[in-house]
């Protein structure tokens, strides 16, 4: 299967200071990403259709309602968009704190712009291969469909190592029969062999 090209990223950026908010929309445009900057926690959390290929660049300390609120905040809705942080108070427990929250990194200011980009860029490969296994799975549950239902069932039978002979005596039917059946499951799911069928469907399930 090939995939579709992702859109261009969107990285927005959450600070309540202009200056800071003014030079990260120009470096990381500079690259060829698409920015919104919001000078507030609140603003950003009223933004409800955020773009699928994004990440956020968050502030930790703001007022009203600070970064780390805010991470949390997106895990209770579900919101799954890497964040990466920056602060201007250098705090290793806050910083573990964001990092086992699933923080991508924790940069205190001032910070290297290599080091921001980097970030940034390895926030938006995580996106990427979400979306990836998303459409990957997509995919395969797509074959799954095209099955007939007998198809289904000798599937299952195959997938727990069970012989020809052994299936068509469980499904009261020919021992060919089995063979052809067998046959279209591996030809239909473009697999070739009885493990990756296995891994498959155990894949599937998860």
């Amino acid at each position: 299967m090939t995939n579709p090209p992702l859109p261009r990223p969107t990285v927005y950026i959450v600070d309540d200071d202009a200056s800071i908010r003014e030079s990260l929309s120009s470096l990381i445009r500079a690259e060829g990403m698409a920015v919104e900057v919001f000078a507030s926690p609140f603003d950003f959390l009223a933004r409800d259709d955020l773009a699928e290929f994004s990440c956020v660049v968050l502030d930790v300390r703001m007022p009203g309602l600070d970064g780390l609120a805010l991470q949390e905040k997106f895990a209770e809705s579900g919101r799954d968009i890497p964040i990466v942080f920056i602060t201007g108070h250098g705090d290793v427990p806050l910083a573990v704190r964001a990092m086992k929250a699933g923080a991508i990194d924790f940069l205190n200011k001032p910070f290297n712009d290599v080091d921001l980009l980097q970030a940034i860029a390895l926030a938006l490969s995580r996106v990427s291969a979400r979306s990836h296994t998303r459409m990957e799975l997509a995919d395969w549950r797509a074959r799954l469909d095209s099955l007939t239902p007998r198809e289904k069932q000798i599937m299952v039978e195959v997938a727990q190592g069970k012989q020809n002979k052994q299936i068509a005596y469980d499904l009261a039917i020919t021992e060919s029969t089995v063979k052809v059946h067998r046959h279209n499951v591996m030809s239909k799911m473009h697999l070739r062999s009885v493990a990756e069928l296995a891994l498959l469907l155990q894949r599937l399930r998860g």
